[in-house]
């Protein structure tokens, strides 16, 4: 979010913005599969089907990026069409969908250490 806005703000140029967003899409992909695996592995239905749409959603758009892009951010396309509006949603909605899931955990944890 921040480098998106920095990005909006004439900051930093587009080139760098998206070397630094693409740098962690991958990592973001395998880390959200890895958890979504685990949830269903481990039996947690309502946390799989939670974590299902997101981690498709990351795969997508990793695997439609087209031939010739820098990758899932594209400093040449960024500007054009509303994308950098788009991404800054997508931002915060994942933000969202993180802190969400960040209290969850954690009350799972909780309920399931505490003495009874």
């Amino acid at each position: 979010i921040i480098t998106l806005s920095d990005l909006e703000c004439d900051y930093i140029n587009a080139r760098s913005c998206c070397s630094k967003l693409n740098k962690w899409v991958v990592p973001e992909v395998i880390g959200h599969a890895v958890v979504t695996v685990l949830m269903l592995i481990s039996l947690h239905w309502f946390i799989f089907l939670l974590n299902l749409p997101v981690a498709t959603w990351n795969i997508y758009r990793y695997i439609m990026v087209p031939s010739g892009n820098m990758g899932v951010f594209d400093p040449t396309e960024i500007h054009n069409r509303g994308q950098l509006k788009s991404h800054m949603k997508e931002a915060m909605i994942k933000l969202g969908f993180h802190l969400l899931c960040f209290f969850m955990y954690l009350y799972r944890l909780v309920s399931k250490t505490a003495p009874k």
